[in-house]
């Protein structure tokens, strides 16, 4: 069946519209959080650490849990709950900004807030898109989830940068207030066909969390993505945390340029979501990944070498993003899609948690690092670093009997993996 059908899913059209609402209000937010830390507050290399450390930390505290009880409730209203706090916390920095109060240790506790949320939804998105789509339209719904992220994604930063024209940048953070708001209007309105286990039936947290551990540590599909997932993670998130200093400060651009290169960046990422499954079908899924992991390391390399040489910075700047954007996406889309085919549906939950402790928790870590290294090393010395680091992301797909399958492996038997009570 086409893709067309995905549309015919029942709820698919209410989560597609509330998420690419939000996604349009994080896009918004991207910008406007570092133009606040960078040029309102002067943040330093070490403090941008800070920021986005808080921002995943997260992950690494309490992702193992939070995979485990989001198994015992239902998934959206988990999501609905995420946003409402997200929603709250984002709009304290306008407040306090009104106020004439702001200081970067606000950033900081915002944004770990706003990821102690994020753990929650994120792993109940992931895990709730095969609870309300069939089984034969996940890979097509996670496309199209993705390409209006994307969509969002070309537009918002150039939207950010002619709103920050007019605004202040705190006073732009409140549209990311109105897309949690939006998307938590768009789940209320969702009727899914979750049941969860009753309570009777559950064992103790530890017994589940233990669970989800061993079904992605048994599956070596699940361990190359996480391999490779965390060491691209490792190297981006250095990359990234140093970037809007290189570009704000070093290059001197202006906000506005900086948000239409990321707008025009996202061309990549777009056309990944829409071509991802597409070409899996057409060369096969191993190959599709692995040489996604190629050519997103290769991409990596122009955004420091913008830093060298300005005078083609810009240009340097958008090849790097699209190329880079295509390719992570794309790798996402179709490693994402066979993770969700091959979980047993109760186990959803904590296979996302699992991978994304390890792979996001690594992000916390990885934006300390740049911190330290920006400190000691320079901002761009810091940054060819972390290209170095995501370089290694190349070998796990590569030195793999996965490089050459046409289709990755499917979900088994679910009575296989789920323990009986």
């Amino acid at each position: 069946m086409g893709r067309s059908t995905v549309w015919r899913q029942p709820g698919f059209v209410l989560l597609w519209a509330g998420e690419g609402t939000s996604q349009l209000g994080t896009q918004l937010a991207g910008l406007a959080m570092p133009i606040v830390a960078v040029t309102m507050l002067q943040a330093t290399d070490a403090e941008m650490g800070y920021l986005n450390a808080a921002q995943t930390a997260a992950f690494l505290i309490v992702g193992l849990p939070a995979g485990a009880w989001l198994d015992r409730m239902r998934k959206r209203h988990v999501m609905i709950v995420a946003d409402l706090v997200r929603a709250a916390a984002i709009a304290v920095i306008p407040l306090l900004a009104l106020l004439g109060h702001l200081e970067i240790w606000h950033l900081v506790a915002v944004g770990a807030v706003v990821g102690v949320a994020t753990v929650f939804f994120d792993v109940g998105y992931q895990s709730f898109v095969p609870v309300l789509v069939d089984d034969e339209h996940v890979g097509d719904a996670n496309g199209v989830l993705e390409a209006t992220a994307q969509t969002m994604r070309l537009g918002g930063p150039a939207l950010a940068g002619a709103l920050l024209g007019i605004l202040s940048a705190p006073v732009v953070l409140l549209a990311n207030v109105a897309g949690f708001l939006v998307s938590v209007l768009a789940l209320c309105g969702i009727r899914d066909r979750e049941v969860v286990a009753p309570r009777q039936d559950r064992r103790p947290l530890h017994l589940e969390i233990a669970e989800g551990i061993r079904f992605v540590a048994g599956e070596d599909l699940l361990r190359r993505v996480v391999a490779t997932v965390a060491l691209s993670n490792l190297g981006s998130i250095i990359v990234y945390t140093l970037l809007p200093i290189a570009i704000l400060r070093i290059l001197g651009i202006d906000p506005f340029l900086f948000g239409v290169i990321l707008s025009i960046g996202a061309v990549g990422a777009l056309a990944g979501s829409l071509l991802a499954m597409p070409l899996a079908r057409r060369i096969g899924e191993g190959t599709t990944i692995t040489w996604s992991t190629v050519v997103f390391a290769a991409a990596s390399t122009l955004l420091p070498l913008a830093v060298l040489l300005p005078d083609a910075a810009v240009v340097l700047l958008v090849v790097g993003e699209s190329l880079f954007g295509f390719t992570v996406v794309v790798f996402n889309i179709v490693q994402v899609t066979a993770r969700q085919r091959l979980c047993p549906k109760p186990l959803l939950g904590r296979m996302n948690a699992c991978i994304r402790t390890v792979v996001w928790g690594i992000m916390p870590i990885g934006a300390l690092l740049a911190g330290a290294l920006g400190t000691a090393f320079g901002t761009v010395t810091a940054m060819w670093i972390g290209v170095a680091l995501g370089a290694l992301a190349i070998v796990p797909f590569m030195l793999s009997p996965f490089r050459t399958m046409r289709a990755l492996p499917t979900r088994p038997s679910e009575a296989a993996h789920v323990s009986e009570p």
